[in-house]
């Protein structure tokens, strides 16, 4: 007789002190994840049903690392009802940009798989790409401090497959069951409407401080990784282990990963949130102007491949999705790249309608055992049932497959095709034409035994939740450390409950003592509060400098923007010359005058202006010059809006190059002169300072933790 197993516990946490809030006894299970169990003022936790539940963080599966069993009522009632709670918005990743365009393969990988897309060296598979945020609804901004998701959806000839996924490896939970409570606490707060597409507020730090698990994720998400300065220079991952099978239906592990060709950038946090006043469209607009451009998005498309005998010798569980391989363990193999090449012809009808699911993969890819994984191929095909209305969504055309389908399914809402015959079933000897089985060549699974005592308990492989989120840390350059800790205190100085703040930095100390003392700091905490217990030792692996984004971006001014701003009497001379050098180096560059008719030059001829400048402040661009006359430097600095340009690409660390009347602007905006600005006579030094920031400037610019 088959027993289920719960996950037990064996430590306590006493409520917190003075928060009027009681967290009641907590245990905690074999993996590390936190229960809090019934009592006090709290009543039992059910089903809709009235059942009591009596795990609600772990899937019941067939073994500790098994797969997750679909007699699971209790995860498929709360995932269902999840699904179905917003319509017809996602209720993630609402807010989407996409593109079309093709994969091109440029490696075989016959010997680990029978999949034509990556087996057929040369072949160019058609795609739809599709970015979004995840947390604001479809009419939010496009930089907010949040997760980007990045999916893509290749149009095989052996059908549709979905590569879903973010520009984060890694993700806040290890299963599946908690990521209806995990949304619910990173969207507005039910009780007030707000904030929107924000994780700086009560509810959500307060599930976090709940959820050890999370702590890697929360590193990559207060770094400059979650507000790219655009969606051409992010990273993407599928984040789980796929399995690829080959002909002899030998299996390899893989996990994919997008690699941006104009590498990657972020703005800062300042910058970022005045963006967002400028233009809620800058992402999108980006995009689109770059295509319209024929300067075509890429990216290179990377593989690590690696059997079971190596995930065996992990010091962590490539299964659990709070963690990363480390390149330097696994080195990326680039197979191919990927191109948008085509903007959307509607709107609505293609990056609205678009439905992807991680369930859709061809012959030769597998799925794993991780449990978040699993969870997923039950979710989203479930969504789009209820946001595209119809089980035929697949016959929008931004969704049906460009290679030749056919099976027995009928009728139901929306149904565009008309079936011909009297037979819709299979076996059947009426029918000389329907469709029928492709042993040979069709879907296969991996033939894995599953053993094990059923029960809802994670692998005690998961328990590690700060050893890979220190590594996280101490491999970014000493700014980017700066900048998480900055950010940690931005957010965690909105959360109103004290006890939150003292358990978030509590954690911490796991991670790094002196980013908790940072931090405490930041939040005028009397004292650093004492690390709570963990789970599993936490182990001190190597730094990996391929998690920086400063270390690692590429010495190019491709993709970059370049702002001139002039005036009336500004040298026509000089800016030609500045604008075929930087054309040269690769960046866009825009002219910004007073008034968006453009400015007269000193020689009598009128140059047009492509942004008025109080439409058009600096923040919209990588670096800035300034070249302006006497008399137009005497117009401009009674000017709130130029002030504004200057001082802000200061402060935002952009490179700057003047004239003698920018001179002047800057010494009215007092702004004392560093490397990083240029006398406009050095426009190769002012190319080259304009492809990064100007890093040591920003301690003299901001308080930063």
């Amino acid at each position: 007789m088959t027993k289920e197993k719960n996950a037990g516990g064996t430590g306590k946490r006493k409520p917190a002190n003075g928060s009027g809030n009681s967290n009641g006894d907590i245990r905690r299970g074999a993996g590390g994840e936190i229960h809090q169990i019934v009592g006090g003022d709290h009543p039992a936790l059910t089903t809709n049903q009235g059942i009591p539940i009596s795990d609600n963080q772990n899937s019941l599966k067939a073994n500790p690392r098994g797969p997750v069993l679909l007699e699971d009522f209790i995860l498929r009632e709360k995932i269902t009802h999840f699904d179905h709670e917003r319509i017809p918005e996602r209720i993630v990743h609402a807010r989407g940009t996409a593109a079309h365009g093709f994969f091109e393969l440029s490696k075989s990988l016959a010997q680990y798989t029978t999949a034509k897309i990556l087996t057929e060296v040369g072949e160019k598979t058609p795609l739809f790409a599709r970015f979004s945020t995840v947390a604001g609804g479809a009419g939010s901004v496009d930089t907010p401090r949040d997760v980007r998701g990045f999916a893509v959806k290749f149009y095989t000839k052996e059908g549709n497959w979905d590569l879903v996924g973010n520009n984060i490896p890694v993700f806040f939970i290890q299963d599946a069951i908690k990521f209806p409570d995990l949304i619910h606490a990173v969207k507005m707060e039910p009780d007030r409407g707000f904030p929107q597409n924000a994780t700086a507020h009560d509810t959500f730090w307060d599930f976090i401080s709940l959820t050890p698990e999370s702590m890697h994720m929360v590193m990559w998400i207060m770094s400059d990784r979650t507000i790219p300065r655009s969606l051409r220079m992010i990273e993407g991952f599928g984040i789980h282990s796929f399995r690829l099978l080959n002909e002899a239906g030998k299996s390899t592990f893989v996990k994919f990963h997008w690699r941006p060709k104009l590498g990657l950038q972020s703005t800062i946090w300042d910058e970022a949130v005045k963006i967002a006043g400028a233009d809620q469209d800058f992402h999108r607009r980006d995009m689109f102007e770059a295509i319209e451009k024929g300067d075509f998005p890429e990216w290179e498309l990377a593989v690590q491949l690696f059997t079971q005998e190596q995930a065996d010798k992990f010091p962590f569980d490539h299964l659990d999705s709070t963690k990363i391989i480390p390149e330097e363990l696994v080195p990326l193999q680039v197979i191919g790249r990927m191109v948008l090449d085509r903007w959307p012809d509607n709107f609505f009808a293609e990056t609205e309608q678009v439905a992807y699911c991680p369930a859709n993969i061809v012959p030769g890819i597998d799925f794993s055992n991780d449990p978040l994984l699993q969870g997923r191929l039950f979710s989203y095909l479930d969504t789009q049932l209820l946001r595209l209305g119809s089980p035929n969504f697949n016959q929008i055309p931004i969704n049906a497959p460009k290679c030749p389908f056919a099976n027995h399914q009928r009728d139901g809402r929306m149904q565009m095709m008309q079936p011909k015959g009297r037979v819709a079933y299979e076996p059947n000897s009426l029918s000389e034409d329907s469709p029928r089985e492709t042993p040979a060549n069709g879907f296969h699974s991996q033939g894995a035994q599953e053993s094990g005592e059923k029960g809802r308990i994670r692998a005690e492989s998961f328990a590690d939740h700060y050893s890979q989120a220190r590594q996280f840390y101490r491999s970014q350059t000493k700014y980017e450390q700066t900048h998480i800790a900055s950010a940690l205190v931005f957010e965690l100085s909105k959360v109103d409950h004290l006890h939150i703040r003292q358990a978030m930095v509590a954690h911490l100390r796991h991670i790094d003592e002196d980013l908790a003392k940072r931090v405490a700091d930041g939040l005028a905490l009397d004292k650093l509060p004492g690390a709570p217990t963990t789970a599993a030792p936490v182990q001190d692996f190597d730094p990996s400098p391929a998690l920086q984004i400063i270390g690692k971006m590429k010495d190019t001014l491709e993709g970059r923007a370049i702002g001139i701003l002039i005036a009336d009497g500004s040298d026509g001379a000089v800016i030609k010359e500045l604008q075929k050098a930087a054309t040269g180096a690769g960046a866009k560059v825009k002219i910004v005058s007073p008034k968006v008719g453009g400015a007269k030059l000193a020689d009598g001829t009128m140059l047009k202006a492509d942004g008025q400048l109080a439409g058009t402040p600096s923040i919209m661009f990588d670096a800035v010059a300034v070249i302006l006359s006497a008399e137009g430097a005497d117009l401009l600095t009674g000017e709130a809006a130029a002030i504004d340009f200057v001082r802000d690409a200061f402060g935002h660390l952009k490179a700057i190059a003047i004239d003698s009347g920018g001179r002047a602007l800057l010494d009215k905006a007092n702004i004392e002169r560093d490397k990083g600005v240029l006398d406009i006579d050095n426009i190769k030094g002012f190319i080259t300072a304009a492809k990064t920031r100007q890093w040591d400037r920003e301690s003299s610019v901001r308080i930063l933790a």
